[in-house]
């Protein structure tokens, strides 16, 4: 029994997972490998092979690092619970007019769980992930999310709806890493193929980055049941048809299929009337947000007037904002204006690196 525990290690195949596996496995962990089948590829068409964690190769891989390093390896099929919840949700938010976030939807209610549940069955102290982000209890005694010291990689924002006993369990040794020394690593482990492994960026059940493509064949009759809607300004008046539109983003530039003149940029999304608005560049500027399914991390909650750090999108630098409770929700007031705020992405609240909590974007204002 190793002093250090027993770890259930997710492993995709990957770079990042597999130097998170062997990299415990030399400091003394007890680990169990396991690599979670979420989604068929032949389900989802399109014109691309099978990617990360759907991909047949990716699997044998993280099973040849197990047996070559001597510890054990399984495979945990999450099909059902994955497609009954975040593919369904990313159907019926895009139908909604909104942009979903499918990282986050896994991350939060399927992913972590699947681990935990199978941590428990198989005696595993903790779980670990290939994520660049830090966790580790504060003073107060809450778990806290932070991030990775490799800006350009850092997840941090798509482990905001983590809760407590997720993280009390979880281990990210990646989070003090760069990218280039866990390519290293790889090389020193005897991975060389592995640092040279092309990286995945497309939500893993839409390996050919279409997502209106997905939408099409997921839903039947769709293009006809939304097709002809119309573009309009902000004052209503109507500047063309439009495609339908699930098939539109706030902040869209490219792909409208629309001459004004100027650049246009999608404004608003009005499902119940199938139009789409459009406007200038400054039109995207809103100065709050309503935020509401929320999760707190570093704190049980927070104090009206409390200024953050917020991004709202993935690859967004932040704002500095002030936070104020409304009933169950949160009004984020932005210090200067920020431009598309997307219904249906997360809203991450950071004092300092550390992430005091997020929720989704119910609307700008």
């Amino acid at each position: 029994m190793s002093q250090k525990g027993k770890v259930l290690v997710a492993m995709s195949g990957g770079i990042d997972s597999t130097v998170t596996a062997l990299m415990l496995h030399h400091e003394g962990y007890e680990v169990v490998g396991i690599t979670m089948k979420t989604w068929d590829y032949a389900t989802s068409g399109g014109s691309h092979k099978e990617t990360g964690c759907c991909n047949l190769d990716s699997f044998n891989d993280a099973r040849q690092a197990a047996v070559q390093h001597g510890f054990p390896h399984f495979i945990l099929d999450i099909r059902e619970e994955f497609g009954g919840f975040v593919v369904e949700n990313f159907i019926e938010e895009y139908l909604a007019g909104r942009t979903p976030n499918p990282c986050v939807m896994c991350n939060t209610h399927i992913k972590w769980r699947a681990l935990l549940k199978r941590a428990n069955a198989l005696g595993c102290d903790f779980i670990a992930t290939g994520h660049y982000a830090n966790v580790y209890q504060s003073n107060n005694g809450r778990y806290v999310i932070s991030k990775g010291i490799d800006e350009t990689k850092d997840q941090s924002y798509v482990l905001w709806g983590l809760d407590q006993d997720l993280l009390s369990r979880t281990i990210m040794p990646l989070g003090k890493y760069r990218k280039t020394e866990i390519r290293q690593m790889a090389h020193n482990f005897g991975y060389p193929e592995l640092a040279k492994k092309s990286e995945s960026y497309e939500i893993c059940f839409v390996p050919d980055n279409d997502y209106r493509g997905f939408l099409k064949r997921r839903i039947d009759g769709l293009e006809e049941r939304v097709d002809g809607g119309w573009f309009v300004n902000k004052e209503g008046k109507k500047l063309g048809q439009h495609k339908g539109y699930p098939f539109y983003t706030i902040g869209q530039r490219k792909g409208l299929e629309i001459a004004l003149g100027k650049p246009a940029y999608v404004t608003a999304i009005h499902p119940e009337t199938n139009t789409v608005v459009l406007g200038d560049e400054a039109d995207l500027a809103e100065s709050r947000a309503l935020i509401s399914k929320l999760n707190w991390v570093k704190y049980d909650g927070v104090h009206d007037g409390m200024e953050v750090i917020t991004k709202i999108r993935y690859k967004d630098s932040g704002s500095a904002s002030v936070l104020y409770n409304e009933d169950n929700d949160i009004i984020v007031q932005f210090m200067e204006p920020a431009k598309s705020i997307a219904p249906g992405q997360s809203a991450v609240f950071y004092e300092g690196d550390e992430v005091i909590g997020g929720g989704i974007i119910q609307r700008g204002a």
